[in-house]
């Protein structure tokens, strides 16, 4: 019997692949991520499939990691999204486009032309990932010798989302009159000027980009800290969290839901799609295959670098053989990245080198099996309320990518729980959100 709820997915491309051995897996695209014409194959491949979104992933900055591990890693090169993602629209006409862009080192106003050029040159398929920047590197390539500390990261992100939605806002829909024969372009009474002066932010406005097609566009957040939850809870429409067991996922989904609520929205405007790391094989066994061959493909300059992120902390000091030790410093990056990779070597009982080796492929939730086995999972987690949907993670492109559209795809719309076809054109109505008001112009 079909299930009554639909997954929404996403497709998690940091600019491809999460896995810092993806571009060295046999048959893979070593390129992937800085090949516009291998980006477009991918993006036509999603609509395709008919998922609701291509979301990439953004630094500021390269990964802070000793060069013996920065070396090794593909992500140090990619497009700005907000220059890829326009193009990719031209291409594509359903697959909503979710671009990252931090509130620490951007100003609202650029942010707010940009999303709302990209949902009019994409006819309404824009998203904004809202992030606070875990990277600390980040703050040297903007003026500052520190980091933004984490609470004071996420008071800025407040307001800097309020100013970004103003300043969507600052049109009438109907603005723009255009009356050739009186020489009228758009109607003064129907333009607002924010005049926006807060703790961090001054914002004359009005913005010089009519009124985005979707009203605003998706806002999606991604951070799992509790200062993290509470803004989505009062400001996202989606949350991509970071995958883990199926209980761990059921609580953070019951948290989020219950603090929606009570910031006075409604718990189904909000969509948690926990990333899912995906393989797929004719079995069982020749899935864990393909992860055991990917996975050793990450050398341990790669893997401990990867820990010492994680942590925030040098974990290249630490007994590698030893466990993890007790006391860990605090870190001015991400809280939920640090608690992630301490929980699971306690959880586990893991060495610093084993830590070191999950992390420097990838750690969260991983679905490794046949077609029917990861449906059976993703149908389990949709009903027992642990997800709304997931962000899905290839291993590796183009085969990953491949691999879950031809064969898993098929079997969850087989089962009823993915669309065959889109339900609209915005990314708003694909995913079943509704259009916002415009706080200035009501009606």
């Amino acid at each position: 019997m079909p299930s009554s709820r639909r997954l929404r997915l996403g497709a998690f491309m940091r600019p491809v692949s999460i896995h810092t051995a993806a571009w060295r897996y046999p048959g893979a695209y070593p390129d992937a991520n800085f090949n516009l014409d291998h980006l477009v194959r991918f993006a036509r491949r999603l609509e395709e499939a008919r998922f609701d979104a291509f979301f990439m992933a953004d630094h500021q900055a390269v990964l802070n990691m000793p060069l013996q591990a920065l070396k090794r890693s593909a992500t140090t090169t990619s497009f700005d999204p907000l220059t890829l993602l326009p193009a990719l629209s031209m291409v594509t006409e359903r697959l909503g486009l979710i671009a990252t862009a931090s509130t620490t080192y951007n100003e609202p106003w650029h942010v707010a032309r940009k999303f709302a050029s990209l949902d009019h040159i994409s006819h309404g398929r824009a998203g904004w990932n809202v992030v606070t920047s875990g990277n600390p590197n980040e703050a040297m390539n903007f003026g500052r010798e520190e980091h933004w500390q984490h609470a004071a990261r996420y008071r800025r992100a407040h307001e800097f989302i309020d100013v970004v939605k103003g300043l969507w806002d600052s049109w009438a829909d109907d603005a723009f009159i255009r009356d050739v024969e009186s020489g009228t372009y758009f109607d003064p009474d129907k333009m607002h000027v924010l005049g926006h002066k807060g703790e961090h932010f001054s914002v004359r406005g009005p913005l010089n980009v009519a009124r985005p097609v979707q009203g605003h566009p998706v806002i999606v957040q991604a951070g799992a800290s509790d200062d993290g939850r509470q803004l989505a809870a009062e400001t996202a429409e989606v949350i991509f969290a970071a995958g883990g067991t199926i209980e761990l996922a059921r609580d953070f989904y019951a948290d989020v839901k219950a603090r929606t609520e009570r910031a006075g929205r409604d718990p189904g405007h909000l969509l948690v799609l926990p990333g899912a790391f995906v393989i797929v094989g004719d079995s069982k066994e020749e899935a864990r295959e393909k992860r055991a061959l990917l996975d050793s493909g990450v050398h341990y300059d790669s893997a401990i670098a990867s820990l010492s992120v994680a942590l925030g902390t040098d974990a290249s000091v630490f007994d590698p053989d030893g466990p993890l030790p007790e006391s860990i410093p605090e870190t001015n990056a991400s809280k939920s990245g640090r608690e992630r990779a301490i929980g699971l070597a306690r959880r586990e009982g893991l060495t610093v080198r084993q830590l070191a080796q999950r992390l420097g492929g990838y750690s969260g939730a991983a679905m490794v099996g046949t077609p029917s086995s990861i449906a059976d999972e993703m149908q389990e987690w949709l009903e027992t309320g642990a997800c709304d949907g997931f962000n899905i993670m290839f291993p590796y492109l183009p085969g990953g990518l491949d691999d879950f559209v031809d064969r898993v795809v098929p079997e969850l719309q087989r089962r009823g729980i993915h669309r065959t076809e889109y339900e609209g054109r915005t990314l708003r109505e694909n995913l079943g959100l509704p259009r916002p008001g415009n706080r200035f112009f009501p009606g």
